[in-house]
Parts: C-alpha cells; sequence; structure tokens
C-alpha cells in the first residue's frame, strides 16, 4: 500500500485531512453523478489522476466500485415500497392482515432480472481486461465526447413524439433485455451505466421518467454483484483504514445521493437529457486535451 499522503502514528496509519478532502470530494462526486448519464466511475477515476488516494492501485480498483453501494443504498431507502414485493394486507370478510406477493413488483424484478443478464456475461468475461487496458484518460474522454453525442442526437430524434411506454409496469421482458444488451456498454470507462441505459430506453420509445427509475432499480442488482466480484477479486483482508475509506465513502455518496434521486426525476419530467450530453462533450474535450498537454 503507498503511505505517500499519511503518516504513522503509535496507533497505526492515520489518514492527513489532505486525505479526507479527497475522499469527501470523491463521496460527493459519486453521489451526484452514479444517478446523472455523465459516468461517475469516470469521475472518480479522474479526480485521483489529479489528487490520487494514498492507497494501492488494488484497492482503489475495488473502491470506486464499492463506494457506488452507497448510493444504491439510497435507491433502496427512497424506492422501499416500489421494491419489496412481500407485504400485509386486511382481506375482505376476514379478520386481521393477510401476507400477500404484489405482483407488479414481483414481475418489475423479473425484468431487472432479464435486463441484468447481459451485462453479468459481459462482465464477467471481460472486466479483468478492461481493468488492465481501459481505465485511460484518454479512453475515459473519448467514450464521454461520443455517447454525449449520440444522447443529444436521439433527444433530436425524438423530439416531438410521444413514448411508447410510460411506465416501468408496462416494460415488456424484450424491452428490459434490449436495454440490458444497451448497459453491456458502460464497461467501458467513461460510458456510464445509467447513460447507457438511459440512451437504449430512449432509442425505443421509452419515457425519460421511466427510463431514470427502471436504471435506478437495475443499479442494486447490478451493484451489489460487481461489488461481490471485486471483493472476491480484491480478498477479504483489509486494514482498519481501507475499511475506513470504505466506509466513510459509502455514507458520504449515501447521503448525497439521497438528494440527487429525487432531484432528478423532477427534472427529466419537465426536461430532456441534452444538457448532460453537451456536459459530456466538453468534459470529454477537456480531459483529452489536459493529458495531452500534460504529458
Amino acid at each position: 500500500m503507498c503511505y505517500t499522503e499519511n503518516h504513522i502514528t503509535k496507533g497505526g496509519l492515520k489518514m492527513t485531512v489532505f486525505e479526507w478532502t479527497k475522499l469527501l470530494i470523491i463521496g460527493i462526486v459519486e453521489g451526484i453523478t452514479e444517478w446523472l448519464p455523465v459516468s461517475s466511475t469516470a469521475h472518480m477515476l479522474l479526480i485521483d489522476e489529479i489528487l490520487p488516494l494514498a492507497q494501492s492501485e488494488e484497492f482503489k480498483n475495488m473502491f470506486f466500485v464499492l463506494i457506488q453501494l452507497g448510493a444504491i443504498m439510497a435507491v433502496v431507502v427512497t424506492f422501499w415500497k416500489r421494491l419489496w414485493p412481500f407485504g400485509f394486507q386486511e382481506q375482505p370478510g376476514m379478520s386481521g392482515k393477510r401476507f400477500v406477493l404484489k405482483t407488479n413488483i414481483f414481475m418489475m424484478w423479473i425484468k431487472v432480472a432479464v435486463a441484468c443478464i447481459p451485462g453479468f456475461i459481459v462482465t464477467v468475461l471481460f472486466d479483468d481486461y478492461v481493468e488492465a487496458h481501459l481505465q485511460t484518460p484518454y479512453v475515459i474522454g473519448a467514450a464521454l465526447a461520443f455517447y454525449g453525442l449520440l444522447l443529444i442526437l436521439i433527444e433530436m430524434s425524438r423530439k416531438g413524439k410521444e413514448p411508447r411506454v410510460d411506465s416501468v409496469d408496462d416494460l415488456s421482458f424484450k424491452d428490459a433485455f434490449i436495454i440490458g444488451l444497451f448497459q453491456c456498454l458502460s464497461i467501458i470507462p467513461g460510458t456510464s451505466r445509467s447513460g447507457s441505459t438511459i440512451i437504449g430506453s430512449l432509442s425505443i420509445g421509452i419515457s425519460r421518467t421511466t427510463a431514470a427509475e427502471f436504471t435506478f432499480f437495475m443499479a442494486v442488482p447490478v451493484m451489489f454483484g460487481l461489488s461481490f466480484i471485486k471483493i472476491l477479486k480484491f480478498g477479504f483482508h483489509f486494514t482498519s483504514m481501507e475499511i475506513i475509506t470504505l466506509l466513510a465513502g459509502c455514507v458520504i455518496a449515501f447521503a448525497v445521493s439521497m438528494f440527487i434521486l429525487r432531484a432528478l426525476l423532477s427534472y427529466v419530467k419537465k426536461h430532456d437529457y441534452k444538457v448532460f450530453g453537451f456536459y459530456r462533450i466538453i468534459l470529454g474535450i477537456v480531459v483529452v486535451l489536459y493529458f495531452a498537454l500534460a504529458n
């Protein structure tokens, strides 16, 4: 492990104020960008290029995935009633409440499972290669700009058209699988998991709000699965500072995401996603130029 920004005390490794500041920045950025179609992983990797955490590369590869669990828990808390398929309900002519399975929620989870299949296969086959060869500023910058342009073009093509599907309940299994195919693109750093699913959803006539909500729901099993894979690769032996870094990052991301989720849904009810496309293009160009000039 790299101890560059830390110092040793009698209690062991202690993080400096600067390290805590970097962790705070990363947590805030993750909490904001996880749900926007701008690639949270790309933002965290870019921040780490400029303000690198004093941790091993192996730990950071795992950390930049696990910190997203904080944001995912914000989805679970915010949408609990729409995610939990079990409950108790009063039945006519019967005393007390009876255990029931909420069919619409159960079916939603089956659609989510169908959507997750393509991404699971691609991640298992290519995650190591991507981690070793594609997590570079130039790949990130190019992906940010390209998919930003694609997002703008898709929004322009939809102008004046009514969405074919305006509710998560109305999504077909075919719709879910196609959205899952688009999510496979997100394995490339800078693409964005939410961005790829939103692009896929819009391209097949899904409303913006439904696209955002289904992206939120898909994120729950996807990120738990990816986190489990990353932990297996890293191993279960953590230092005290690694545990503190993980927990602090997740808590910060959770707190920020609790505000961002509702804000995004409110925004897309009245506006399109083009502003995020322009942001991606500008950021992608800045990233490529910055690292080209720096080298």
